[in-house]
């Protein structure tokens, strides 16, 4: 099931994206060893999640977090152009209203099972990550995404039906790892191949409403504090990214300690 979360619904999901950079800190930095910013409460934040990015969140059952990615327009700043630059090899980025980029995707191993491609299986979690992103972004008039993956993971997207149609640069080192560009397009005929390939029919995307339900049931949420309103209040009127970045990082690690504490109360 999936859920988008961007800056007109991101105040209502604030313990959803807090798990979510628990599970990217878990897979960049502990599993792949990228050199990405860790917060002291276990949150992988980094300026770009500053810039309004829409976060395509995979809920099991139960309402936990087991996979997400990062999509965001490449007309300004983003992560190809301004950090995977040696992916590039000189040349400049590609930048379009009708080209996203998508990063930071990855799945919960540890919660999900290996094998199958039933609803609770990696094979199937990240196929529907990558069909709630390839249609929300169809949707939105999206033509193009360009991803930085590793080669196992573009292995396993030619597995899946999902194979780029072409890439970008070189393959570079990073981390534990290697990384390269690849293109896909946002086209009816990939998300029906992704679709066959994991045995998804129907409609993937939550309601609001129907996500917020769901979350209810594992934690009762308190009204906001005066800190989260305050927030808030700070994240709308930030006139840098750099006071958005400050004012996001409190703010999930605030609803991280709020979870942190209702779990141990439970």
């Amino acid at each position: 099931m999936i859920i988008v979360i961007d800056a007109l619904n991101r105040d209502r999901f604030g313990d959803l994206l807090s798990e979510m950079y628990r599970l990217r800190a878990r897979v960049f930095q502990d599993r792949l060893g990228w050199d990405v910013t860790v917060t002291d409460d276990g949150l992988e934040i980094d300026e770009f999640d500053a810039l309004d990015p829409a976060h395509v969140i995979s809920l099991d059952d139960m309402g936990n977090v087991v996979g997400c990615m990062r999509l965001l327009q490449t007309t300004g700043p983003h992560m190809l152009a301004d950090v995977f630059v040696d992916i590039l090899d000189g040349e400049p980025p590609l930048r379009s209203p009708q080209l996203w980029e998508a990063t930071r995707f990855c799945v919960d191993t540890e919660r999900l099972s290996r094998t199958g491609r039933a609803r609770n299986s990696i094979s199937y979690v990240t196929s529907e990550v990558m069909v709630g992103a390839f249609e929300y972004g169809r949707d939105a008039g999206v033509l193009d995404a360009v991803a930085v993956i590793d080669p196992v993971m573009n292995r396993v997207m030619i597995r899946s039906g999902n194979a780029p149609y072409d890439y970008l640069g070189k393959t570079a080192d990073m981390g534990k790892v290697e990384a390269m560009a690849a293109l896909l397009d946002c086209s009816d005929e990939r998300i029906n191949r992704i679709r066959a390939f994991a045995g998804i029919e129907g409609d993937v995307f939550l309601a609001e409403a129907e996500a917020l339900a769901l979350a209810s049931r594992r934690t009762r949420k308190p009204a906001k504090s005066d800190l989260e309103i305050y927030c808030d209040e700070q994240i709308a009127a930030a006139a840098t990214v750099t006071e958005k970045l400050a004012a996001l990082r409190l703010k999930a690690a605030l609803a991280d300690r709020v979870r942190s504490h209702s779990d141990i109360s439970a």
